[in-house]
């Protein structure tokens, strides 16, 4: 649990100030699918469901942690949205997965054209797939943490906002939702016998 060392005042009158930019566009924001679960000091929690579906689907939820904001950027944690436990790398419904063009603009032909060479990278990182991953984005506070970005300090682009609440659900909508574009559902029915009666004849 993060200890709260920046005046709350502070830290709380800049968290009002993101969920009230959200309220603003609250309606808007549902209709894409973003559901606003709790806005309860540091904590927020969103469902995120793919609204574009035939039959929407909640896709995942997203935790934010405000505490010490914006002396330090917010944590995001992409949760069950109905426990709010985060979920392990092996369980990830999705990655955030951007499509980059490969290094030096390799190029490849594909039916006759020659098109860039695209790998898909996520924003979602982690060592072991028994691990809780964190969102590799600066404005992340688990980011700003990891050594390989040391020399990308959030000072750099606290002024930018890249730590503010609508920004970041931008960018998990952009790779983790908006691509969903069909649902596969299986069903299986399985009879259960609860007892035998046997029926008389007529």
């Amino acid at each position: 649990m993060p200890v709260q060392f920046v005046d709350p005042c502070v830290s709380r009158t800049k968290f009002d100030r993101e969920i009230a930019e959200y309220r603003a566009l609250e309606a808007e924001y549902r209709s894409r699918g973003w559901l606003l679960l709790e806005a309860d000091f540091p904590g927020v929690l969103v469902a995120m469901a793919a609204r574009q579906l035939p039959v929407p689907a909640v896709v995942t939820g997203v935790r934010f942690d405000y505490t010490n904001y914006d002396f330090e950027p917010p944590s995001v944690q992409l949760v069950n949205p109905f426990t709010g436990e985060p979920y392990l790398a092996k369980d990830l419904p999705t990655r955030l997965d951007r499509q980059m063009e490969g290094p030096g603009g390799i190029q490849v032909q594909v039916g006759g054209q020659v098109v860039p060479m695209v790998s898909a990278q996520p924003y979602m990182q982690w060592y072991s797939l028994e691990e809780v991953p964190f969102f590799c984005m600066p404005g992340v506070k688990e980011y700003h943490q990891h050594p390989a970005h040391s020399g990308d300090r959030w000072e750099l682009h606290r002024a930018t906002g890249a730590g503010r609440l609508v920004r970041l659900l931008e960018v998990i909508h952009r790779y983790g939702i908006a691509p969903i574009d069909n649902l596969a559902i299986n069903l299986q029915f399985v009879p259960q016998v609860q007892g035998f009666h046997s029926i008389p004849p007529p």
